[in-house]
């Protein structure tokens, strides 16, 4: 295999033998500020960021590495384009990757707050997921009392004449997670919006610190409820790469099947309900009939509607039951009558057209910049797909085409959803016209030393990271989940500017950020 250039940056530094799939190196300050400069200049995207005590760990995915094929046994060899950087942080501080990669500020005071690691040189020092109402400051480092409270946050200001702000939430109307937007607006449009998230950080990451896989299993597929099976497939491909664990062919397939039903549950939900943010209640009706009859099958063939649970390190918990096969042959046969009146209805309404179309637009530039993916990213015209790179079983099986559109703008993520809503229909047919048979699950090797795995899995909203380190005994040592809506809210507040303030609830609903997994 050719070294790709991001290897060869980190040539100087010191392998971490214990990490698997994926290369992680031990780095000087040089190299790391050489990485940050890559990032600034676009050549590689920042997949994560994240920090323990004495410790930064950067992940980056080089975007046009050296071409890794899967091997006999279905499994994805490791590829040059998939990299954390561990940079020694003796003094608790680290050259700020956010000074030039605007992307990584709000990891940074995230950092920041859960560790005590600051950033030199970093233009926001704010906190971000600590409001001040924590029993301890740093908890994930020190865990020291706090010293006091915290002063009022600082909004940052703009000029000009004529501006007035409008404050929503973080309570909001309906019966929503909380998140706060502050609206600079001249008139009707915004010139300006600024989110303050955090309101419903659970401390997920020093819950898992020591915990058993099984409990850690249970907790990570609750990071975000609605994305149960891609967290729990991130976090069992995690485990296992630690263990080197092989699993059994039926389990890989029985998962992507969930993955895809959780795919379809999500979309029909959301085409529906950004339509419904346009006054359009018809299409939320017959789309949640739709997600409804998703959520039946999943509870009929793997006993959970949201399926949590479902996915485990070493396989699944059970098998389909007899009629399984059958009942999700009858689901797919309804959507396929349902659906494309449905997108007709959408496509034909001109009135719902006219609220859609150019709304919320979203340079393609900055898409790429912030490593945006899912349904956001791809109608913005980025590919980036982690079923196919760094790819997992079966999909290497499977006929799989990413949808792709560059419109970026409220119309263009609904139509994303739907071609993914006729995607998943597709590779759902596939698995079980070619599920092969076998056990589902083996258990998971203990190798009696500390080791460190790491995975990305495509969600419904983009991929998500896990990086994890066992102990000697298999429970955590650390861990780290990522949730594709750190690279999305951001762009949410660049989508809304020069829109009016009564189509902030289409752009909204059009990324549907997940404000649970972004909060930890």
């Amino acid at each position: 295999m050719s070294v790709s250039v991001l290897q060869a940056a980190l040539g100087t530094g010191q392998p971490i033998f214990e990490h698997r799939p994926w290369s992680r190196v031990a780095v000087t300050v040089e190299t790391w500020n050489s990485l940050i400069e890559g990032l600034s200049g676009g050549a590689w995207t920042m997949l994560g960021l994240w920090g323990e005590t004495g410790m930064a760990h950067l992940a980056l995915h080089e975007i046009n590495p050296p071409q890794t094929p899967f091997d006999q046994g279905g499994r994805c060899e490791a590829s040059g384009g998939f990299v954390v950087a561990s940079l020694p942080c003796p003094d608790s501080r680290f050259p700020s990757v956010g000074r030039l990669h605007p992307p990584a500020q709000r990891l940074e005071r995230a950092m920041a707050d859960l560790v005590g690691l600051q950033p030199i040189g970093a233009p926001d020092h704010r906190p971000w997921l600590d409001h001040g109402r924590w029993p301890v400051r740093y908890p994930l480092g020190a865990a020291t009392a706090p010293m006091g409270i915290l002063p009022p946050y600082r909004f940052l200001p703009a000029e000009g004449e004529s501006l007035h702000q409008i404050p929503v939430g973080p309570v909001h109307a309906g019966i929503i997670e909380p998140g706060h937007f502050r609206f600079t607006a001249n008139g009707e449009t915004v010139v300006r919006l600024e989110q303050r998230l955090g309101y419903v950080h659970k401390g997920i990451e020093s819950l898992l610190n020591g915990a058993a896989i099984e409990k850690a299993a249970r907790l990570v597929g609750r990071v975000s409820g609605d994305s149960t099976v891609a967290y729990a497939l991130a976090f069992a491909h995690a485990v296992e790469a630690a263990t080197e664990t092989a699993v059994p062919d039926r389990a890989h397939w029985l998962r992507a099947l969930m993955a895809e039903l959780e795919r379809l549950a999500n979309h029909c939900g959301d085409i529906g309900a950004i339509c419904n943010d346009a006054a359009f209640a018809l299409m939320l009706a017959h789309c949640a009939v739709l997600r409804e009859q998703v959520l039946r099958a999943s509870a009929a063939c793997f006993g959970h509607r949201l399926l949590m649970d479902g996915v485990i390190p070493g396989g699944v918990v059970a098998d389909l039951p007899v009629n399984g096969i059958k009942t999700i042959q009858a689901l797919l046969s309804q959507i396929r009558r349902d659906f494309p009146p449905l997108v007709d209805l959408y496509d034909n309404t001109a009135s719902l057209q006219n609220r859609m179309v150019n709304t919320g637009f979203v340079r393609p530039a900055l898409i790429k910049q912030f490593g945006c993916g899912g349904p956001i990213g791809r109608a913005g015209g980025r590919a980036f797909d982690a079923r196919r790179q760094p790819g997992y079983p079966p999909y290497d099986q499977l006929q799989l085409e990413t949808p792709l559109l560059t419109d970026s703008d409220v119309n263009a993520r609904v139509w994303l959803r739907i071609r993914e809503v006729e995607q998943s229909l597709s590779l759902i047919d596939q698995i079980l016209q070619q599920l092969p048979t076998g056990p589902v699950r083996v258990e998971l090797n203990c190798p009696g030393q500390i080791t460190e795995g790491m995975a990305l899995t495509e969600g419904f909203r983009g991929d998500i990271l896990v990086w994890l380190r066992l102990n000697a005994d298999n429970t955590v040592a650390r861990c780290h989940p990522r949730d594709p809506s750190w690279f999305q809210w951001p762009l949410l507040e660049a989508a809304i500017e020069n829109n009016i303030i009564a189509d902030f609830p289409l752009c909204n609903k059009s990324f549907n950020g997940s404000y649970s997994g972004h909060d930890l």
